[in-house]
């Protein structure tokens, strides 16, 4: 991950499902999630360990495992303020487009 994300917060506004996202470290991130779409509560916070790869200059793909077991899978595009999103819960697949904006 590039270091200028570190110790940044951004809004990951998905529509129904928007979560306020804190990058600690290159290996961890704070979320909490404002609205869970049903996939979440409201208002839960959680420290995950992250894996990131950067696709090009303010590309990046990001991934991590929640305590509750259910995956996600980011392309953050912080260029262009765009966000994909795949959340599998109980082995269905979500998959949201949004945007990213820093908080």
């Amino acid at each position: 991950m590039s270091d200028h994300l570190a110790g940044r917060t951004f809004l990951f506004d998905l529509g129904e499902l928007q979560v306020r996202y804190r990058f600690d470290s290159p290996q961890a991130a704070t979320f909490t999630v404002v609205k869970g779409a049903g996939l979440a509560p409201d208002g839960h916070t959680e420290t995950v360990d992250i894996t990131v790869k950067e696709l090009r200059p303010g590309l990046y793909l990001n991934s991590w495992r929640e305590q509750s077991g259910a995956t996600v899978t980011h392309v953050e595009d912080f260029a262009n303020g765009d966000l994909y999103s795949n959340v599998t819960v109980d082995g269905q697949i979500y998959t949201f487009v949004g945007s990213i904006k820093e908080a």
